[in-house]
């Protein structure tokens, strides 16, 4: 996955809030066994701490000039993007929004851009506050995408993925498909509290990941409207595969087994390995959000 060195990138789409302090309000998940299970259950829920038993404050985090500074700074160009992994963020979340900012206009609607937002630590959201044992996650309360870039070590050392940058992209653009679906109208269909196999919180996750695929499909050939040149100028096969090996990874079938040593579909929320991946390559090989209605 490379991006084009001299393009300019748009750090506004990303607050970067490492090292801020977080005024009042108590995060309700740590680390050890309650960190974990935490992770087991929001890893890509798709929706905001509230859901996973987290304390209701909407405490914002404290932004300072500092740690805004920090990816304002050292984040400029496509160059910066394939050197640093906080850059690259930055780079997928500009590649992520121009292209459903281009598609929503084709299909005559309007794309909401939504900012991702850099912790460590814990983070403040309209949806409560989280700890990074919470994994990536997508607050519809305000609309933001929330990752602590330590979770990409844990989904090589803790999940076995093979990791790679575009494992980290599919992690970025499956997140930002739950917001596709706020936007769209389907992301509360998830919010039933029922789960399985066939539960409505599994068919969300599995269009996100679909949604995710899709704009790989296209992201070598999405305009930048400023240059007229795509920001992302190479994606190859192994970096597709690593992406299907993330989403395989973080499966519900492979998690249990990993960490509980059987497998329970009655609980699922986010669907089989060979789910993710099928959906996921869905989208890919399509190109077409209509053909991600898992909902069928």
């Amino acid at each position: 996955m490379q991006f084009d060195d001299d393009a300019d990138l748009d750090t506004s789409e990303v607050q970067d809030v490492r090292g801020s302090r977080i005024p009042g309000g108590k995060a309700t998940v740590g680390g050890g066994i309650a960190g974990l299970i935490a992770l087991l259950l929001g890893l890509f829920l798709g929706v905001g701490p509230d859901q996973l038993g987290l304390s209701s404050g909407s405490d914002e985090p404290a932004v300072t000039a500092s740690s805004l500074a920090q990816v304002q700074q050292t984040c400029r160009t496509g160059q910066d993007a394939n050197t640093k992994d906080d850059c690259r963020i930055v780079a997928v979340v500009n590649s992520v929004q121009t292209y459903w900012t281009q598609e929503f206009a084709r299909r005559s609607g309007t794309y909401t851009r939504s900012p991702t937002v850099l912790f460590g630590s814990r983070v403040g959201t309209a949806c409560g506050t989280a700890t990074s044992a919470v994994g990536p996650f997508y607050c519809p309360g305000d609309r933001k995408v929330y990752l602590d870039l330590g979770f990409f070590d844990e989904l090589r050392t803790k999940f076995g993925s093979s990791g790679g940058p575009f494992a980290q992209a599919y992690v970025v653009a499956h997140e930002y498909g739950h917001h596709v679906q706020d936007l769209m109208g389907t992301l509360g269909r998830s919010q039933d509290g029922v789960t399985g196999a066939n539960s409505n919180s599994v068919r969300v996750e599995l269009q996100a990941d679909c949604y995710a695929g899709v704009w790989a499909h296209h992201a070598t050939t999405t305009k930048n409207p400023s240059t007229g040149k795509p920001l992302m100028t190479s994606l190859t096969d192994a970096d597709i595969r690593d992406g299907m090996d993330a989403a395989a990874a973080v499966g519900d079938d492979r998690i249990q087994e990993r960490f509980q040593g059987r497998v329970t579909p009655e609980t699922w929320t986010h669907g089989s390995a060979e789910q993710r991946q099928q959906w996921f390559h869905q989208g890919y090989s399509t190109g077409d959000m209509a053909q991600c209605n898992t909902f069928r």
